[in-house]
């Protein structure tokens, strides 16, 4: 199974949520929006999450940014359980990771790699576009907020979706579970 968790604001901007200069990619000014209301919803999600065994499945741009940020934090339960974590990078380019329990692959793997454990994806929207006939469930934080510019989590693609669940956090973050639906 392959999950795919994302932030995204109500106009479905998923650039940079956690930190103002996470990506700055085409001017990107809106760094870190996600931060005000994370809290309680991030919880929620993880909590859901808790005792699910399996791998994360990562995007390298995702991947490098992860890299760069939470080896480097003191240790927390947080922190501790993303370095116990297997990280998978689909990448043609990393060769040579150095953050532990990451193997790089390639995306023709990643069907394989589903049969063999579940998957969780953050972010990694370039990655989740790539691989739509792969993903079984979508749990987006969809945050009260319009930036009117930015990344989106689906760009082109068009994939019909149906709502399994739905929940709304104290700070107004609507965390919604779709699966694809069927044809």
């Amino acid at each position: 199974m392959i999950t795919v968790v994302c932030n995204l604001t109500l106009d479905g901007v998923m650039q940079a949520p956690g930190r103002a200069d996470e990506d700055v990619r085409d001017g990107f000014e809106y760094g870190g929006w996600a931060t005000p209301y994370s809290e309680d919803a991030m919880g929620r999600v993880l909590g859901r999450r808790a005792g699910v065994q399996g791998g994360m499945l990562l995007g390298r741009r995702t991947y490098e940014d992860f890299a760069g940020f939470w080896p480097k934090q003191e240790a927390n339960p947080y922190t501790d359980a993303l370095n116990k974590q297997q990280k998978y990078v689909v990448s043609s380019t990393l060769t040579d990771p150095d953050w532990v329990n990451t193997h790089v692959i390639g995306l023709d793997d990643v069907a394989k790699l589903k049969s063999e454990q579940d998957l969780i994806v953050l972010g990694s929207g370039e990655l989740v576009r790539s691989i739509p006939d792969l993903v079984d469930e979508y749990i987006l934080l969809i945050h009260p907020l319009v930036l009117g510019t930015g990344h989106h989590l689906f760009g082109a693609l068009r994939q019909p979706l149906t709502l399994t669940d739905s929940e709304t956090t104290t700070t107004g973050v609507v965390i919604n579970t779709y699966k694809p639906a069927a044809a």
